[in-house]
């Protein structure tokens, strides 16, 4: 297990960010219908109990503004931002005018992306490394960010350079690994999905829909492939055992044992990503408060 060091290790985030959060690309919509719902939808996620909003996507701190502005204690978090998307410099800049004006209320998540969605794309982990030098010589301390890491290296530079890491598409047995990759003190939030249906037809297609876009990223199957899954696993939006190792599907006994698995291997935080037969850019509100019911 790595050995924590640095005062940006003693985490703070813990107690910022709760146990549960909501990971959501509607949240970031630019969609001029949804504008006008976004902020009021955060607010109730605040009083709902949940303690984050992960903006899903390629998102950047522009997005986590008016969110912040709505809500009073709610951590906002990018959930990730591309580094090839938008350089340090104009991310410090954003990110300093929101702290002054709203200080400890937005985290910084950054991610190398897919060679498959930018044409930028190359030597992804010494891209982040030149990131994080230039994150620093603009005064952005490492406790602000964290990560999107999947395989060791990455994660262990979530332990040197960052407050922690936020993991997506993985399993309870990916946490464990980063858990003791990570160490005791860095923040470790993984995203996970849930399905509120409890017929396991309809919770697998409405599943597989969702997943078939990521088994067509490397980054992602060489992450699952770590862990026992194989190219059998991987076909046709994914095999059952995949898809009920990555989705939170059923009653809502099994839903919440679902998400808890991640906390007992050791996650601090779990990023939920509610998944219904709608798009992916709606806002599923009766589903967030049937959630954050099934939580307490």
């Amino acid at each position: 297990m790595s050995e924590d060091t640095g005062a940006h290790h003693r985490n703070p985030w813990r107690r910022r960010l709760g146990r549960y959060g909501i990971w959501s690309v509607g949240l970031r919509s630019q969609d001029p219908a949804l504008r006008g719902e976004l902020g009021e939808a955060t607010a109730e996620l605040e009083e709902l109990g949940y303690g984050a909003v992960w903006l899903g996507g390629s998102s950047a701190v522009t997005h986590a503004v008016p969110l912040v502005r709505a809500t009073s204690r709610m951590v906002v978090a990018t959930g990730i931002q591309s580094i090839w998307e938008h350089g340090a410099q104009e991310t410090a800049a954003r990110l300093g005018e929101l702290e002054k004006d709203h200080p400890d209320r937005f985290l910084l998540g950054l991610g190398v992306s897919h060679a498959a969605l930018t044409t930028a794309y190359a030597r992804p982990y010494s891209a982040m490394v030149a990131y994080l030098d230039a994150l620093d010589a603009a005064g952005v301390p490492a406790e602000r960010r964290v990560l999107a890491a999947l395989g060791p290296k990455m994660l262990k530079l979530s332990h040197d350079r960052a407050a922690g890491s936020h993991p997506y598409l993985v399993t309870p047995e990916h946490t464990a690994m980063a858990r003791e990759i990570l160490g005791e003190g860095p923040l470790l939030a993984p995203e996970t999905k849930v399905i509120l249906d409890e017929n396991p037809d309809t919770a697998r297609a409405t599943a597989r829909q969702g997943l078939a876009r990521y088994l067509a990223l490397p980054n992602y199957t060489t992450a699952l492939a770590r862990f026992g899954f194989t190219e059998e696993d991987f076909r046709d939006g994914g095999s059952d055992r995949l898809v009920d190792a990555l989705f939170a599907w059923g009653d809502d006994d099994r839903v919440r044992e679902r998400i808890d698995a991640y906390l007992s291997a050791g996650a601090d935080h779990v990023a939920l990503q509610v998944i219904d037969e709608g798009p992916r850019d709606t806002l599923p509100r009766t589903a967030w408060r049937r959630l954050a019911g099934l939580l307490r």
